[in-house]
């Protein structure tokens, strides 16, 4: 199938840009590989004192619900990057392809890419919020008693479930902080990693190839974890909080303070270590998607 991209030369592949939806497809694909890291995280990230490590939690969450508990809310976490990062992949790329458009071509400044990602991961964090929480839900609910779990089927029982017993805002409970962690990683993840790639094609010793997609993407996952750590570990919080638990930010920054300030970087090292993989398969699967099914841009020569 030839019109599919796949036998055209490298130099041809490297013109080509994404469609507005490889970036939410390529997510995904991605989220199914680091579920369970993501899963650990908001483990480690709920306990109010340190109790297990990365290791052990997985150890124990093994020994409880076996290799399927890792895989616990694994329908709400493809379903939040079919919704979160769909958007803020689908307005990131079409805004660039505008301005470039616009500019013959031109490659947009650094700060033109932030604020592109800014509104991107704005807009995104709002519509993935549902999504988002029932996953948190979902992931923290084996560590609950028995009589205290919601018992989600999957992310749509789930929605039901919260749309049912809590209303439509309870489907956006969390939403600020959500939204506001979008788009620090959104700006961590995307404009970094465009930034990255653009520094390293124009250091003339690298191509448009899946060393220069490694190279980039592993950097756009160090900041963008850098950025958002403290800000997850507070969505974490506000999202898997009983309801009237918290009054708001302030009151869920004042309970993780009360530990100290290493309290809001609870979960590091695997954040990044879930983040990192994260950050790195969905770029090699767009950077993929694109060079073979993409398209080319209106003002290619």
């Amino acid at each position: 199938m030839p019109f599919l991209g796949f036998s055209d030369s490298e130099e041809l592949k490297a013109k080509k840009i994404g469609r507005w939806y490889f970036g939410g497809v390529a997510s995904a694909m991605a989220a199914c590989c680091t579920h369970p890291l993501d899963l650990l995280k908001v483990h480690l990230q709920t306990q109010q004192q340190k109790e297990f490590g990365l290791v052990q939690m997985g150890v124990k969450v093994f020994r409880a619900d076996g290799i399927t508990g890792l895989y616990n809310g694994i329908t709400a976490s493809v379903m939040r990057q079919l919704t979160y990062s769909m958007t803020r992949f689908a307005i990131y790329e079409t805004g660039k392809k505008k301005i470039a458009e616009s500019s013959g071509g031109a490659t947009m400044p650094f700060y033109q890419k932030i604020l592109l990602a800014s509104v991107s991961g704005a807009c995104g964090g709002v519509v993935g919020t549902p999504a988002d929480m029932v996953n948190v839900r979902m992931q923290n609910d084996m560590k609950l008693a028995p009589e205290l779990r919601r018992n989600y089927k999957h992310v749509f029982h789930g929605l039901k479930c919260v749309l049912t017993e809590e209303g439509v805002k309870g489907l956006f409970s969390g939403v600020t902080m959500a939204s506001s962690r979008a788009v620090l990683v959104t700006v961590g993840q995307i404009a970094f990693y465009d930034q990255f790639k653009q520094m390293l094609l124009a250091s003339g010793y690298m191509k448009d190839n899946i060393a220069t997609h490694f190279t980039a993407s592993f950097m756009a996952g160090g900041v963008a974890t850098a950025l958002t750590q403290p800000v997850d570990v507070m969505k974490t919080r506000l999202m898997n909080a009983a309801p009237g638990q918290y009054s708001g930010i302030l009151a869920c920054a004042m309970d993780i303070g009360k530990v100290g300030p290493m309290g809001f970087f609870k979960g590091f090292i695997p954040a990044f270590v879930r983040l990192g993989p994260h950050t790195i398969l969905t770029f090699i699967f767009f950077e993929q998607l694109r060079k073979n099914l993409g398209q080319m841009p209106a003002y290619s020569t």
